[in-house]
């Protein structure tokens, strides 16, 4: 059985985002079909547009989806028919990284994410009678429903207005672990964010809730900053500054603990390297074109320092999302003020202004559904 569902499908690298309607299979065993409410809008669906990522295209992106469980497959016991849900990305929970608590690091990551269908190469949407890539991060949520899996879905209160609530799924989730999981920051740590997009201004938010001090927030853009400090940031950097690893030693003295970027940018990446002292830690977490190389000088690295790669912010989505939700009810962590709320046929308009740099985060309300 098919059901007729509004999707946004890009057909060619760079292209617009189009609507039109496509067909989409009802839930198997582990399956979740979620009516879709509101979906963010993130720097990875602009990159996965590009043609230049694992999904092909025509493809339905979208993986920030908060809505209501319409159905359930017939093995599903995590939800319900009713339960207000935030989807996130898709493990397998069998592997050893799944099982130790390392969700992000699932050994199918890029079969049940990224490669456009189901791990047996089946597909649950299709148009016109011809299958049509989706399953992004197990959802393609640029839709009005969405076929999800019981473990990437992450029941909510239903008193959370769920326009709010889907970017905690990829963006607010992976800045905000990457300060509080990943680098483990305690009080009085320095640290700095690269990148005053959604997912920084999340790291920055996770920094203050830590007790970090100094927090040093840096980018581009003026206004950015400026939120920036409003929402926890001691200091803030213009990122076009030549010595960025400079400043960052005049503000700190002694170094920086901990560093993320989010910029996937050479130069920023250089400069938070040198800004740690020895021993110090950088994350890299942004989103860049498969096949992207960065430059290091290893004497930087030799002196002690670590650098990684983050996905997600180290979460398991089950146990960090409730998390990040009580501290919003007790007003330490103001993700809402990072949304912007567009209607969803207005979804390459979404795009334009992030891009701008006139929004932070997007997001994209359905329009209602019976």
């Amino acid at each position: 059985m098919m059901r007729a569902v509004t999707v946004a499908v890009v057909a060619e690298p760079d292209g617009e985002f189009v609507l039109g309607t496509a067909e989409l299979e009802e839930p198997r065993g582990h399956e979740v079909l979620v009516r879709v409410v509101a979906v963010g809008v993130c720097h990875t669906d602009l990159v996965a547009r590009t043609g230049n990522y694992l999904i092909p295209l025509p493809a339905v992106l979208g993986h920030e989806g908060s809505g209501i469980v319409e159905a359930v497959g017939e093995q599903v016991t995590k939800v319900a028919p009713g339960d207000h849900v935030v989807m996130t990305f898709n493990s397998c929970g069998r592997c050893t990284n799944c099982r130790t608590g390392r969700d992000p690091y699932c050994q199918s990551l890029p079969a049940l994410n990224v490669t456009g269908g189901r791990p047996d190469g089946t597909r649950a949407l299709s148009r016109d009678g011809a299958p049509l890539h989706g399953h992004f991060f197990g959802q393609s949520s640029f839709g009005t429903y969405a076929l999800a899996s019981e473990r990437n879905v992450v029941a909510v209160p239903a008193d959370l207005p769920l326009e709010l609530l889907g970017p905690l799924g990829c963006g607010i989730q992976t800045g905000a672990g990457a300060i509080l999981n990943s680098l483990r920051s305690q009080p009085g740590d320095a640290v700095a964010v690269f990148g005053a997009g959604s997912v920084g201004l999340s790291a920055v938010m996770a920094a203050r809730l830590a007790g970090c001090d100094p927090i040093v927030a840096v980018d581009l853009q003026a206004g950015r900053r400026e939120l920036a400090k409003e929402l926890g940031a001691t200091h803030t950097l213009d990122g076009a500054s030549t010595d960025i690893a400079g400043e960052l030693w005049s503000i700190t003295f002694t170094g920086l603990d901990g560093a993320v970027d989010f910029t996937s940018n050479q130069s920023a990446i250089n400069a938070a390297l040198y800004g740690l002292h020895p021993r110090g830690t950088l994350l890299l977490g942004g989103s860049a074109p498969l096949g992207t190389q960065l430059q290091i000088d290893m004497s930087a690295v030799h002196l002690g320092r670590t650098m990684r790669g983050v996905i997600e912010g180290d979460s398991v989505p089950d146990l960090f999302i409730p998390q990040l939700l009580q501290h919003y009810r007790a007003g330490r962590f103001p993700f809402d003020r990072l949304i912007t709320r567009f209607p969803f046929d207005q979804i390459n308009a979404a795009v334009e202004a992030m891009h701008d740099g006139d929004v932070v985060k997007p997001v994209l309300v359905m329009p209602e559904t019976t």
